[in-house]
């Protein structure tokens, strides 16, 4: 039997559900149809087609009854303008049966009025009794069926609809995200992002959708990267693992001797955790200077060296040549710069024996 599968959707961000429209002939992205659910008669859209669902799934699929007409559409309209006056009648009523940490969200008809569903949120984790609100509001809006059912914080931002915690005029939940995926603190983490709680968390609070959007890519560019505190060997000398850019694939790897360096992925190796340590690196001492190119090698003299002990030889020279000046009396002979022979002046010593340390004596006074 031949099965064309189409995808219906009844709110606007809810989730698709897979029918068979051959009953029905031609049918278009975008039509209203009529379908029988387990929760009675709805009017949904058409959202996808041709769908190939799973063939365990193809005998089960239940038939659209046919396309919605213009009075199939006015009946459902009028159906939602009851919901607004439910939902008011539901919350004066929890006030006065005192629930407290009971909130009414939504209140929904069906497509014929034949059942209402309200939709509540609670603050507390503690399970809620709500026979006596159940009844008064089936006695109340009798002759439909009603039933209260709870929904999560998720499902309250989406009904609510409003700016999103990034600034986006409009909240993900309530714009294109049909259903919720499991989100957890390592999608934050994996990521470098913040784990302040106002910087991870939306309205709803919960943590943000939006970390499972780039989750997968980060994931796959991260196998290519070493973990923090790894041993690696970098072209300066090995060192450990400080952090990685994961979008711009670089790796910061903390050396001994020169610090905290960044490295491309492609500039360095992983070192075995079993691995022998790499020796240390030599450090110069303080106050080291490096050998000039003109140093003397093995069995050479230096320049230095050699100028020092070519005076020292020309002075043993000129000290060998010179006669020996003896003194007079005590009293150090002076030699004139005219012809290079000793005067000796009485009573005045050398230059030499001065103290300059002592002040000189002013002559007496004649």
């Amino acid at each position: 039997m031949d099965v064309k599968v189409v995808s219906v959707r009844f709110t606007p961000m809810g989730k698709a559900y897979h029918f068979d429209a051959v009953k029905v002939g031609e049918v278009r992205k975008g039509d209203f149809v009529v379908v029988e659910t387990a929760r009675g008669w709805q009017l949904g859209q058409v959202v996808d087609l041709p769908v190939k669902p799973n063939p365990s799934s193809e005998s089960g699929l239940k038939q659209i009854d046919r396309i919605a007409s213009a009075s199939d559409l006015a009946k459902r309209q009028s159906w939602q303008a009851k919901e607004a006056d439910a939902v008011e009648k539901a919350r004066q009523r929890a006030s006065e049966l005192k629930l407290k940490g009971i909130k009414i969200i939504s209140a929904e008809y069906t497509f014929d009025g034949a059942r209402l569903s309200f939709s509540f949120s609670t603050e507390t984790e503690d399970k809620v009794e709500l026979k006596s609100l159940r009844s008064d509001m089936q006695k109340q809006f009798a002759p439909s069926q009603v039933e209260i059912r709870q929904i999560g914080p998720r499902d309250v931002a989406r009904v609510f609809n409003g700016i999103g915690a990034c600034g986006l005029e409009n909240r993900c939940c309530s714009t294109f995200l049909t259903e919720f995926s499991s989100i957890s603190i390592r999608m934050a983490k994996e990521q470098g992002i913040s784990l302040t709680p106002s910087e991870i968390t939306g309205i709803c609070g919960r943590l943000r959708c939006c970390l499972n959007y780039e989750y997968e890519q980060y994931c796959a560019m991260r196998q290519d990267l070493p973990r923090k505190n790894k041993r690696v060997m970098t072209p300066v000398g090995e060192g450990k693992v400080h952090d990685v850019a994961i979008l711009r694939q670089r790796v910061i790897v903390e050396l001994p001797d020169l610090g905290r360096r960044e490295f491309g992925k492609d500039e360095i190796t992983l070192i075995a955790d079993d691995a022998p340590p790499a020796p240390p690196r030599e450090v110069p001492p303080a106050g080291f200077h490096p050998p000039r190119h003109d140093a003397p090698r093995s069995g050479q003299q230096s320049r230095t060296e050699q100028q020092r002990q070519n005076s020292s030889n020309q002075n043993t020279h000129y000290q060998q040549n010179q006669p020996a000046i003896p003194f007079q009396n005590g009293k150090q002979p002076e030699v004139s710069p005219e012809n290079g022979k000793t005067q000796n002046k009485p009573g005045k010593p050398g230059r030499r024996f001065l103290n300059r340390n002592k002040k000189r004596q002013n002559p007496p006074s004649q």
